[in-house]
């Protein structure tokens, strides 16, 4: 027997559409960046990108289980002495609702040149609308 190699140019993608409504935002981040890496295909090989589409809409009505909405911190650095900045994740969803999923998504996948590959495939939308709609995406529900 031979093991098949996936090769580039002979991938053939899906596009997909998520609701997130009333998910919880790591397992909907897990499953989403499985089929953003193709790990959900018979010819996925680590070294290529053989992963589909995916469109999140309803990144607003995401969720959070226990008192994680409260005690959930997102930090950065702003380059300078003392520069740590921190903010709450329910303070977060108030403004950036899209950051907090697309991050989410992003920790889960490759941390080198395929993976910001894959997360170039990763659409997200806080409401119900996308503009994805002349691809023909299929709905996925988890």
């Amino acid at each position: 027997m031979d093991t098949i190699m996936a090769k580039s140019e002979s991938i053939e993608r899906k596009w997909y559409v998520v609701d997130a409504t009333g998910m919880a935002l790591g397992r909907l981040a897990s499953q989403v960046a499985t089929i953003l890496r193709g790990k959900n295909k018979p010819i996925f090989t680590p070294n290529v990108d053989t992963g589909d589409y995916v469109v999140i809409i309803n990144c607003e009505n995401v969720i959070l289980t226990g008192k994680k909405a409260e005690k959930k911190f997102y930090r950065y650095h702003t380059g300078y002495v003392g520069g740590l900045k921190e903010v709450r994740y329910d303070k977060l969803m108030r403004t950036k609702p899209v950051f907090v999923v697309e991050h989410a998504v992003k920790g889960m996948l490759p941390k080198n040149t395929l993976g910001r590959k894959m997360f170039s495939k990763l659409f997200a939308y806080a409401g119900s609308e996308h503009k994805q709609q002349a691809q023909k995406p299929e709905t996925l529900v988890f």
